[in-house]
């Protein structure tokens, strides 16, 4: 079984910076990506960053530039750099593994970090 472990949410100011951490740790196989969620309070969760096996990496059109997604793979851990943060960044931050392939796979997720920005 798959366990992620977040942390590193919390609150900045418009401008400011957090980075989120995501351990994961169990047995995993074929992995495919690791990435980074927002769900923002009423809205739908949607991508902000992915990284691929490979290293490849895709990022929301509302986040480029200013966010970083980057992979430590000796601890399992993947990251998520935020610069220059806006009030509309605010919502709760999943990290997301997924095993297999783009269409046929399997996800985990962890458990979630509040991240807020106030103007």
């Amino acid at each position: 079984q798959v366990q992620l472990v977040e942390s590193g949410g919390g609150s900045a100011q418009a401008g400011g910076s957090l980075r989120l951490s995501c351990a994961a740790s169990g047995s995993i196989f074929n992995l495919y990506s690791m990435g980074w969620y927002s769900q923002a309070p009423g809205k739908q969760r949607e991508l902000v960053a992915v990284i691929f096996s490979g290293g490849n990496t895709n990022y929301a059109d509302s986040v480029k530039g200013r966010f970083t997604i980057s992979r430590d793979n000796a601890k399992s851990t993947v990251y998520l750099q935020m610069n220059s943060l806006k009030a509309e960044d605010t919502a709760v931050y999943y990290c997301n593994l997924r095993v297999g392939w783009a269409q046929i796979g399997y996800d985990y997720w962890g458990q979630g970090t509040q991240v807020t920005v106030s103007s």
